[in-house]
């Protein structure tokens, strides 16, 4: 059996410093924000190259704090994507706003700016493009509709640690950035776990507050906030895994390019494009089919697992009715739905793995 996902590998190779790290929280007696979470925090700002990054429980909480902080509230509209992970809606219900979907593009399946103008509302209030599967979205060009309208674009880079934008930092973009630390991410947690990015100094008070119940010191409560802390054990892990994300991010590049070129050769697969300028992660390799289920049975069927990355777009999940989309309102991102088939793919993935799904992939289409 060829694992998704094989985190168990990952801690095998850095165990001695991951169990330090534990240890160390553990004799402190300091187990939420505290020392380990402060140092999290100014190491990632570092990374993206920003000033405040402030740490929280999820990366939805992030999402819901930073639209908060730029002033989303009950009455405004949010521009986001409707292939995306359910999370990236669910935040702007949090704060009372109403989703706005824009379809996606066919080649890198992340926000078409070209379709983002007609969008625009007087109750527009954010935009949320999605940096989809490790690939950043098109950035001049949503800030360039978002900059003439003077409305704020946070980046959902949940998916995208590491990557980059001609040059420019996932996160870094826009006014602010939203990062899951949840256990499958490139930067994954031994939990849950979350981070926003800023430069804003206002913004990262707030989001700061907001976390923690809305106070600015003990027992002095300025807004009406929440819970959204991380733990300290979390903090001092990620701390710990950070030092290594470089590495594994061009482990994962590596796979990905073998992949592609491995698949290059099929007329019945498209597999995923680095666009120019742009630094893909791979958080997800999601290559397309047009039988895409029957290609999964294959691989099921040879023992090697596949992911479906979204096989409904969130305008047409049940949950989200009420906001009165209907079939054929983004077509690009119901195809995708249709289509997209992620192979396994990790940073210890022996390269003879890749080899034999690559060789698998190939087999379905021939015999």
């Amino acid at each position: 059996m060829i694992p998704f996902l094989d985190l168990r590998a990952q801690y095998q190779s850095i165990k001695s410093e991951i169990d330090a790290a534990v240890l160390g929280v553990l004799a402190s007696g300091q187990y939420i924000l505290g020392e380990e979470v402060l140092r999290l925090e100014q190491e990632f700002a570092d990374y993206c190259n920003v000033k405040h990054a402030i740490a929280v429980n999820t990366g939805t909480s992030a999402l819901h704090l930073s639209l908060l902080a730029a002033g989303v509230g009950p009455g405004d509209e949010v521009i986001t994507v409707p292939f995306t992970f359910v999370a990236t809606v669910s935040a702007i219900c949090y704060t009372g706003a109403t989703p706005v979907f824009v379809d996606v593009e066919a080649v890198t399946l992340t926000m078409d700016p070209a379709q983002l103008e007609a969008k625009i509302t007087s109750r527009t209030k954010a935009i949320i493009p999605v940096h989809l599967y490790g690939q950043m979205a098109d950035m001049d060009g949503i800030m360039a509709v978002a900059d003439h309208h003077g409305i704020p674009v946070i980046e959902d880079a949940c998916q995208a640690h590491g990557a980059r934008y001609k040059g420019a930092s996932a996160g870094s973009v826009g006014a602010s950035g939203c990062f899951s630390f949840y256990p499958g991410k490139n930067l994954g947690a031994c939990g849950e776990g979350g981070i926003a990015v800023t430069n804003s100094d206002e913004q990262a008070k707030t989001m700061r507050m907001l976390r923690d119940w809305g106070q600015e010191q003990r027992y002095h409560h300025l807004l009406k906030g929440f819970n959204y802390r991380m733990d300290a054990i979390q903090g001092a892990i990620l701390r710990v895994k950070l030092r290594h994300l470089e590495a594994w991010t061009e482990a994962r590049r590596s796979h990905g390019r073998r992949y592609s070129s491995l698949l290059a050769g099929s007329p019945h697969l498209q597999t995923p494009v680095e666009a120019a300028e742009r630094r893909h992660v791979y958080h997800v390799y999601a290559l397309r089919s047009g039988d895409r289920d029957g290609l999964q049975r294959v691989l099921t069927a040879e023992g090697i697992p596949s992911g479906l990355h979204y096989p409904i777009p969130v305008h047409l999940q049940k949950a989200h009715v009420d906001l009165g989309y209907k079939v054929g309102d983004f077509p690009v991102s119901e195809a995708a739905a249709r289509e997209v088939l992620s192979l396994p793919i990790y940073p210890e993935m022996p390269v003879q793995h890749v080899d034999q799904v690559a060789a698998a992939l190939e087999y379905a289409y021939v015999s």
